[in-house]
This record gives C-alpha cells, sequence and structure tokens, in this order.
C-alpha cells in the first residue's frame, strides 16, 4: 500500500447512449443497446465489419472554437467528459491551475479520422497544400491530454498512456500511483477514442472484428457466448476525478468511491494473443496491492471483448484465483468495445454497481461457452450489496491493467 489514500470525486461519459453518466448508466440497467448499423460513407472494400457503436450527435460548440479547432470527435468527447467530472467534483478554477491537479488520459493513437484525412490528401496529390495547420495537433499521440490542459488552464503534470484497449484502465492507475506518491493532490483521468473504419479494418484483418449480419446489430457484440464471433468497435470517452482523501475531505467533497489497488504488466509470449497466466499474476498484484482477499471481491468488470482466445484466457485466469466466485459480466455487449474508453467508462460503471448495489449483466449472453464456464456469469440484474469491484482491461501488445475499487468508507 501507498502512503496516501486515493479516493473517487466526480465522473464524466459520452457513450453510446449519448452524453452523460446518466445516459450510460440509463442504458446498462435497462439492457439496452447502443450498437447500430455501420455508418454510411465508412465503406472501405473488403471491410466484413457491420456494426458498431457509435456517439449519437452531441453538443460540441460548448467548447470555445478557439480549442475545437485542435481537436477531434474522441479530444471534443474527451473535454465534455472532464466538464461532467469537474462540475459533479465541485473542482474550482484554482485547483486547476494549481499546479496539484494533473492530466493523465490516453488514447489508442491519435485521431484516426485525421490522420486519414491527412494522408488521403497527401497521397491523392503528392502536396501538403490542402493539409490544415491543425491537423497535427489532432494526430499526436497525446492529442487528448494535451488539448484537455489546455483548455482547461491546467498547469500540473500531464501524462497520456498509450497502451491500446487498455489505455484507460492504465491512465486511472497510473493517476492513482501519482497521487498515493503525492506528486499530485487530484488528477483528471481516463481514456477516450472515436471509432474509424481503419480500426475495425485491423481487428478484421486479424479476423476479431463481429461480421454479423446487419439485421441485428445490436445482437453482434456477445462475450462469453458460443455463437460470439468477434470485436464491435465503439468510440466515447470516460473521465474521473481521483484525490488524496485528504485533499477531498479538506474541500468537503463527496466521496463515491475508493481506489485501493492497481497493477500493470506484460506478456511476452505473444503480441496478438492474450496469455491467461499473465492476466492471472496482474490480478494477483492488484490485489495483493489493495490488501484485499479474493474472497472479498463481489464483482469483476471483465474486459471480454467477444473475442474466443481473449474471453476464454480471461474466464480461465479468474476461475484459478476465485474459489469463492464474485459475479462477471463485460459491458461490451450493450457499448461495443470503446477502446481507450473502455476502461474508463466500465469503472465508472462499476462505481455506480458500488452506490447503487446492483450488478448489471452481461448483454446478448444466451449460451455461455463452455470453456468460460467455470466464472459466474450472471444474465439479468442482480440487487445485491457491492462493496469490492475488480476491473480488468488487456490490450493488443501483451499489456494487462487491473484496478481494484471499493466503496467509500
Amino acid at each position: 500500500m501507498y502512503s496516501r489514500r486515493v479516493v473517487i470525486t466526480g465522473m464524466g461519459a459520452v457513450s453510446p447512449f449519448g452524453a452523460g453518466v446518466e445516459s450510460m448508466w440509463d442504458g446498462l440497467v435497462a439492457g439496452d443497446s447502443a450498437v447500430g448499423e455501420l455508418p454510411s460513407g465508412t465503406e472501405i472494400s473488403g471491410l466484413s465489419v457491420r456494426a458498431a457503436g457509435m456517439v449519437p450527435p452531441v453538443n460540441v460548440k460548448v467548447i470555445p472554437r478557439q480549442y475545437r479547432r485542435s481537436m477531434s470527435r474522441m479530444t471534443q468527447y474527451a473535454v465534455l467528459a472532464a466538464q461532467e467530472a469537474l462540475t459533479q467534483a465541485n473542482i474550482s478554477d484554482a485547483v486547476l491551475a494549481s499546479g496539484r491537479l494533473g492530466v493523465c488520459v490516453g488514447s489508442t493513437i491519435g485521431s484516426a479520422d485525421a490522420l486519414e484525412e491527412f494522408f488521403t490528401e497527401y497521397v491523392k496529390e503528392n502536396s501538403l497544400e490542402a493539409i490544415r495547420s491543425t491537423t497535427f495537433f489532432k494526430v499526436m499521440g497525446h492529442t487528448v491530454a494535451a488539448n484537455l490542459a489546455q483548455v482547461l488552464g491546467v498547469t500540473g503534470r500531464v501524462e497520456a498512456p498509450s497502451a491500446a484497449c487498455a489505455s484507460g484502465c492504465q491512465a486511472i492507475g497510473l493517476a492513482y500511483e501519482s497521487i498515493a506518491y503525492g506528486r499530485q493532490d487530484v488528477m483528471l483521468c481516463g481514456g477516450a477514442d472515436e471509432f474509424s473504419p481503419l480500426t475495425a479494418a485491423t481487428f478484421g484483418l486479424m479476423n476479431a472484428a463481429s461480421s454479423s449480419d446487419v439485421t441485428s446489430p445490436e445482437a453482434s457484440s456477445r462475450p462469453f457466448d458460443s455463437s460470439r464471433d468477434g470485436i464491435v468497435c465503439a468510440e466515447g470517452a470516460g473521465l474521473l476525478i481521483v484525490e488524496s482523501l485528504e485533499h477531498a475531505q479538506a474541500r468537503g467533497a463527496n466521496i463515491l468511491a475508493e481506489i485501493v489497488g492497481f497493477a500493470c504488466n506484460s506478456s511476452p509470449s505473444s503480441i496478438a494473443n492474450p496469455d491467461a497466466n499473465s492476466i492471472k499474476t496482474c490480478i494477483e498484484l492488484a490485489l495483493k496491492d489493495a490488501s484485499v482477499s479474493p474472497a472479498d471481491v463481489d464483482y469483476i468488470s471483465a474486459h471480454a471483448t467477444g473475442t474466443e482466445q481473449g474471453d476464454i484466457a480471461e474466464a480461465t485466469a479468474i476461475a484459478e484465483i476465485f474459489t469463492s466466485m464474485p459475479m462477471i459480466s463485460s459491458l461490451k455487449g450493450h457499448m461495443g468495445h470503446t477502446m481507450a474508453a473502455s476502461g474508463a467508462l466500465e469503472s465508472i460503471a462499476s462505481v455506480l454497481m458500488i452506490t447503487n448495489d446492483i450488478i448489471v449483466p452481461t448483454r446478448n449472453l444466451t449460451e455461455v461457452d463452455p470453456r468460460c464456464g467455470a466464472v459466474n456469469l450472471p444474465v439479468v440484474n442482480h440487487n445485491q450489496a457491492v462493496s469490492t469491484v475488480v476491473k480488468n482491461s488487456f490490450a493488443l501488445g501483451g499489456i494487462n491493467s487491473v484496478l481494484v475499487i471499493r466503496n467509500a468508507t
């Protein structure tokens, strides 16, 4: 354990359910799907993907134009989510500018849309004349974190982990460590990503993307199910305000939950395929960091994306650790895989399960894959006390990240 306790005091979301934490939570509890047909105009020859979890239209004009010019969609989503989190946490402008508040927000890469636009213009014309001067600020790897710091007037540290689908979870963990070690008092942390046909195509080339019939896109994301056929790409942003317990108490903040453990490790066995042993080790390290016994965990928010190898590896690792099996679900059945945002959005949902004493199941789970059958996978909402949650996030490249979140005490 580190020297300072770290608590969550604010949360913000832009998800395929729309803008706001409430929209996402209402959709999850209702068992709704935010996955729909692939947007028109995103067709690529040979692309088998038919569905996506797209953010519906949101009002980005609340962001001053001088800042919007250097922002892609995912950065705009992140700003909206950050504003919601800051408002809930009641963070003042003075705290933002104090140097004691930092930003740690991850994305898979910079804006895929801006990158595609750049190369389309460059390759087509063999010229830079059509390239906008703001393009670089959209495609740079730290675009979300840097733009957030600019628009909010942050003078503390700015970090931008790029760990693919583990980025959001890793960002929260790094923020937790920054506060626990006393480097900052408050951190704005999480992840953001935007849907791109190029991203979907990449998973398609690896035979990891769902190609389900477009007549039922809402049923295409099926983690742990025998009939699953891969990832449904999605987009969004999840941002949290985390701060030291002392700082939160001193300013009379409403404490939502506490982060008590974090771990991150690597699996060198394969750059593309998940490894149950390294996942198991990462979960065990996070529990050790939290001083939490497996028997004390009430719920596991699974990374499970709907790929055969990934779901089985995660279920296998969990079954080897937990003898008294907590309930497990993946929220990607509701929203699709929001990439770098997934760990953050699912952490927010985990906090809400704690504060509302309810566990949301995996949507579209009708027949559990027998190879995942050793774990406890509910198919309906369960009303029960939820005190301790494990949040898993794993990524291509063999990167594993795990958080342990506990109720506020």
